[in-house]
């Protein structure tokens, strides 16, 4: 049974998302503040964390940052719908995913599976990203298709590992931006990023005029969509 540590401190939303969690089979403990959350991660290992972003000692970040120092363990962030602009910082830091309240439970759950799914696939083999017949060797710093080598820019190198890092999961263009720059050290903008989409699309997707991998989110972002 996978072990979940909650830290909230809306009682309202504490009680559903207790409930649902393990009611799908998750064991659930809940910490209410930054401090409460610290000195139960010092005696509990988790499979996974859940951190809302405003806690009343501090914020998801300052556990998310400590836990980074020792762990791999999955976070997902809370976030409120005016704090999108955090979400940048929260992947910075080493987030996995988040989702905006309101949310419905059934897309929580599910990205919590989804979640815990490719932590159990990256203890098999953390120097690999693979899916959709894309294997990138991180250590070495190349990429298959099919078992045949492709050769991509550093920038859409980058972009790639961005996007299959946080599969199934729409990265809005701000925090895409926020992310890669060029090698220069420039600030690559909005339209570049675009045609830095459609380069990388020729050369990884089976069809680039009607991709199926990396998805365009019309007034969102991009999305990695692991078909197989």
């Amino acid at each position: 049974m996978n072990h979940i540590l909650l830290v909230e401190d809306d009682l309202s939303l504490i009680d559903g998302l207790e409930f649902s969690l393990q009611k799908n089979g998750f064991q659930v403990d809940i910490a209410r503040t930054v401090q409460v959350a610290l000195g139960t991660l010092q005696v509990q290992p988790y499979d996974l964390l859940i951190l809302d972003l405003a806690l009343p000692d501090g914020s998801g970040f300052d556990i998310c940052k400590r836990v980074r120092q020792t762990a791999d363990t999955p976070i997902i962030f809370l976030t409120a719908a005016d704090e999108e602009v955090n979400v940048v910082m929260g992947l910075d830091l080493g987030g996995d995913d988040y989702i905006t309240k309101p949310f419905k439970l059934n897309e929580l759950i599910s990205r919590i599976k989804a979640l815990l799914r490719r932590a159990n696939r990256l203890e098999t083999d953390k120097n690999d990203l693979q899916s959709n017949g894309i294997l990138v060797r991180l250590l070495e710093s190349r990429v298959l298709k099919n078992g045949l080598e492709i050769t991509l820019t550093p920038v859409e190198y980058r972009l790639l590992c961005l996007l299959m890092k946080h599969a199934n999961q729409v990265l809005t263009r701000e925090v895409i931006l926020n992310q890669l720059w060029d090698n220069g050290g420039n600030f690559i903008d909005d339209n570049t990023l675009s045609v830095h989409v459609r380069r990388l699309r020729r050369k990884i997707e089976d069809d680039p005029e009607n991709p199926a991998f990396l998805l365009t989110i019309r007034g969102m972002g991009y999305k990695w969509n692991i078909i197989r």
